[in-house]
């Protein structure tokens, strides 16, 4: 595992996501996330991707920055084969651990994503709850497309979930301030080009503030389409939302993308 985003190598500094990703106060942030909503997300793509006749156990599924595994947990409590990635050392123990106390089979793996190395090995890949568009060099996000092209078997679907951002630049709540427990986060929220970032300013009773960024690249539904259609995938669907309805540009807060591997 690298220590550093950086493709480069000219700079030993992690990358925002390197280290806040891998900080233990990046749960308490986003304890609030919804087990329900992973679970409608993952019978949304269930629904859209496997056969009525298809036996979970039969299906290998191969979940990208899984994070602490609010999405793997799910497919494979259904029964399906499956492996998490990420790069963060703190999560996947987090999701090894919830896996060993609910008696769920989860293989992890720690690997940036631009650098997984599986081939013609899964039936599903999914990347989800923005978990794309973390580089600064657009080159990297094309990297990972490859590798999940790679990664999957002829016939084989990748569902990559977006933010819309036609919807977010119409909701953008540019400051949000919340108490967690002892802490208090501030959350500051910018467009700058094609980015949307956010400052997270972690202030406890005593102490001074920790700063944590979020950086996460914005793409329309051509570019995306254009940049699967390049790395040999055919766009089948698009879903507005977890619940599966159907994409609308102006309105939808998601874009989730099914694409095919011929």
């Amino acid at each position: 595992m690298p220590e550093s985003g950086n493709s480069s190598g000219h700079d030993a500094r992690p990358s925002w996501f390197a280290e806040w990703f891998n900080h233990p106060l990046y749960l308490r942030v986003y304890s609030h996330r919804d087990t329900g909503e992973a679970a409608r997300c993952i019978r949304t793509i269930i629904n859209r991707t496997q056969p009525a006749n298809r036996q979970p156990s039969s299906v290998s599924v191969l979940d990208i920055a899984c994070g602490a595994g609010r999405h793997a947990l799910e497919l494979a409590r259904l029964g399906y084969c499956v492996t998490g990635n990420d790069l963060s050392p703190f999560l996947l123990d987090t999701a090894r651990r919830e896996a060993l106390a609910c008696s769920i089979e989860l293989v992890l793996s720690c690997c940036d994503m631009r650098m997984f190395p599986e081939k013609d090995r899964f039936d599903l890949v999914v990347q989800l709850f923005t978990s794309f568009g973390y580089f600064e060099s657009e080159e990297d996000d094309r990297r990972v497309l490859a590798n999940a092209f790679r990664a999957l078997n002829s016939g084989g679907w990748y569902v990559l979930d977006l933010i819309n951002p036609q919807h977010l630049k119409r909701n953008l709540v540019p400051v949000s301030r919340r108490t967690i427990e002892n802490l208090t986060v501030v959350e500051r929220r910018t467009l700058e080009g094609n980015r949307i970032t956010k400052t997270i300013a972690i202030t406890p009773d005593t102490g001074e503030p920790l700063l944590f960024t979020e950086s996460v690249r914005l793409f329309s539904r051509e570019t995306i389409s254009a940049m699967l259609a390049e790395a040999g995938f055919s766009l089948e669907s698009i879903a507005g939302d977890y619940s599966g309805s159907d994409f609308d540009e102006e309105h939808s807060p998601r874009m989730m993308l099914f694409a095919l591997k011929p």
